[in-house]
């Protein structure tokens, strides 16, 4: 199944069990693979993106340790 379509089941990274948080994409630099992402606590971050790429502003992904592991849909729960 390719990365884009994947649904997440849990907020915990799959490797290590920690915990990820939701972030809001704002900006894409595509050619670099980086978003520029504000988090639940409204911080702004750098988010490496190759893993669920493509992402556009707007979307939401669940990032642990500064990388984007999934795609949250709009029915995912947040907490």
């Amino acid at each position: 199944m390719p990365t884009s379509d994947a649904v997440c089941g849990s907020q915990h990274c799959i490797t290590c069990g920690d915990v990820g948080d939701p972030n809001t994409v704002v900006a894409v630099d595509a050619a670099r693979e980086l978003a520029l992402c504000t988090g639940p606590g409204g911080e702004r971050s750098t988010v490496e993106i190759a893993l669920v790429s493509p992402v556009a502003p707007g979307d939401v992904l669940l990032v642990h340790a500064g990388t984007a592991i999934a795609r949250l849909d709009d029915h995912a729960v947040v907490s």
